[in-house]
């Protein structure tokens, strides 16, 4: 028997009012409530990386000043997704120009590095750890960035809780402390330098509810908050990372350093069902949700169930579409013009939908799998300032790469170049590694509604569409759509050109039924259940007719959200 949902919208506050004669569809999925508050709202993976966000904004801090707090604490409190070793992207929302503003501070790869020598030393890929994958980490020019142009505190007062908890100490969380311990063990089983010296206490590795310290991450962010982003590029710390990756057998170097720049850029979007959703143009994956969505908006989900089979396929349909352009055309655009108008255009959403078969698996060509953890926190101000930011060193923890004395490892994003000279992301020196990390960020009407991220590698795309979704076609409030069981398509690695081996693989967690499972596979889909990659949500809601901020943070990390 189906379930009867019906949707009432109050347009002037943009809030999903849902009366469910079954509440079992859709709507018994939150974890807890929602957190709402009048003055600000913080929401993140770390509770205490959370109260911090809130103290900088008591204190008079913008939204961006208590997004760049509540970062730099939580590449601390969990090195295992983020710090200033990685990258970082971000859209900010400015209420004094009403306006979104995007900020890519990835870094590029070492320019003395070059595809000869993948080649002539007969790799048939880059490393996922060790020198070779690190690139430039741009987090630390992105956090001045973000500071120059929307900050109010001064730079030492807003990085003086994340040095204050690194040379006190502070518990680990649960999940944090099992990443830890797992990630931990592996790199000194490689016997990567300097791993024992910054992360482990008297040599033991930490888990929950050890007090963990870094005081080697305390001077480093010291001399960052006091001397400024030319320190870390230009200055002492630039040569200790310069000179240990050499020592190393890399090649980043400090002219790679001095000569990193952060690049503010103009978000893109698209518009599903009356809402503007933006995202980053490539050399991130963004507009792949964007894709996805326009492919979605074509089919009529006011009588498709959520979770019901028939949402399930057109939603891995759609993904297996946008992930065969991400494959063929993604990548750092001062290389290559890529087609980014045209892809998320409606006319070409048409042509691609039209492939689709309602009733059957379609096989598609499908990119490359990765996977990585990631941070993603969102912060509103009193102002209505907001900001989406995501930060990442991938692969967890990063490169097993650690610089003596400096607190923090080096990314390995480069390990996403290809080395096949006709893939549009093949490596070049100098340039941006395609990225997993994007932030996310909802308009209606011209103004702000939601900013939320969904991390998780390749999930990502995923993720934003199944949020956005569970908001706008299933009138989930936002605590339940991020905690309503996640669906994860995995595609089937391929080289550049050639077809997937089959039709990939729909992981679900668990809260689908056995009927639903059994339509799917009838439908040719191949199914497997919790393995997949779900990522962690955090979201902030504008509600500009009673001037209140909305928070969620799912049940899947440790964070939370909290206003005041």
């Amino acid at each position: 028997m189906k379930r009867i949902i019906l949707f009432i919208v109050c347009v002037s506050g943009m809030q999903f009012l849902t009366i469910a004669q079954d509440r079992i569809t859709g709507r018994n999925f939150a974890t807890r409530s929602e957190v709402i508050a009048q003055n600000g709202m913080v929401a993140t993976s770390h509770p205490l990386a959370t109260q911090i966000g809130i103290d900088i904004l008591k204190k008079g801090g913008t939204a961006i000043d208590a997004a760049i707090a509540a970062n730099a604490a939580l590449g601390l409190m969990e090195p295992t997704g983020c710090g200033i070793g990685g990258d970082l992207f971000a859209l900010v929302w400015d209420a004094k120009t009403q306006k979104l503003y995007g900020l890519n501070a990835s870094g590029r790869s070492p320019r003395s590095l070059t595809l000869h020598y993948f080649k002539e030393n007969g790799y048939a890929k880059i490393p996922p750890y060790g020198p070779l994958p690190v690139s430039v980490p741009g987090c630390v020019d992105g956090w001045f960035e973000l500071h120059g142009k929307f900050g109010k505190l001064k730079m030492q007062e807003v990085m003086a809780p994340a040095i204050e908890y690194a040379e006190k100490g502070f518990p680990l969380t649960e999940l944090i402390g099992y990443y830890f311990q797992r990630s931990l063990n592996y790199y000194m089983r490689q016997g990567y330098p300097n791993i024992k010296e910054t992360y482990t206490t008297e040599g033991k590795v930490p888990g929950k509810g050890d007090i963990f310290k870094n005081p080697y991450l305390a001077d480093t962010y010291r001399k960052i908050a006091q001397e400024g982003r030319d320190v870390f590029y230009k200055g002492e710390i630039a040569r200790q990372i310069a000179d240990f990756i050499q020592t190393q057998g890399g090649f980043l170097g400090v002219d790679d350093l001095a000569n990193h720049r952060s690049e503010w850029v103009e978000p893109v979007s698209v518009n599903y069902r009356g809402y503007d959703i933006w995202e980053l143009p490539p050399n991130g994956q963004g507009i792949a949700a964007l894709q996805m969505l326009n492919i979605l908006e074509g089919f009529n989900f006011d009588t498709i169930a959520y979770g019901s089979s028939e949402h399930i396929h057109l939603f891995a349909e759609a993904k297996k579409l946008a992930f065969e352009d991400r494959a063929n055309y993604y990548t750092d655009m001062d290389f290559q013009d890529v087609p980014v108008d045209y892809l998320i255009s409606k006319e070409y959403a048409q042509e691609r939908r039209e492939l689709i078969d309602p009733d059957r698996a379609g096989i598609y060509l499908a990119g490359k799998i990765s996977a990585g953890e990631t941070i993603y926190l969102t912060v509103a101000d009193r102002e209505g300032n907001m900001i989406s930011l995501i930060q990442s060193n991938y692969r967890g923890l990063g490169s097993g790469m650690v610089p003596p004395d400096l607190g923090f490892m080096l990314q390995d994003r480069g390990e996403l170049f290809s080395l096949d000279e006709t893939d549009a992301n093949v490596y070049e020196p100098g340039k941006r590694p395609f990225h997993t990390i994007i932030p996310a960020f909802i308009t209606k009407d011209d103004h702000p509604f939601i900013s939320f991220g969904v991390m998780g590698g390749d999930f990502q795309p995923q993720g934003h569409v199944q949020i956005i979704m569970n908001i706008i076609d299933f009138g989930m409030n936002l605590q339940e759509a991020g905690d309503a069981p996640r669906v994860a398509h995995e595609g089937s690695s391929r080289p550049t050109g050639e077809p997937a081996e089959g039709k990939g693989t729909i992981q679900l967690e668990s809260g689908f039924g056995y009927e639903v499972i059994r339509e799917l596979m009838d439908r040719g889909h191949n199914i497997g259940y919790e393995k997949g990659i779900y990522g962690g949500y955090q979201a902030i809601l504008y509600d500009p007719e009673r001037k209140i901020y909305i928070g969620a943070s799912e049940s899947r990390k440790d964070g939370m959200a909290a206003g005041y």
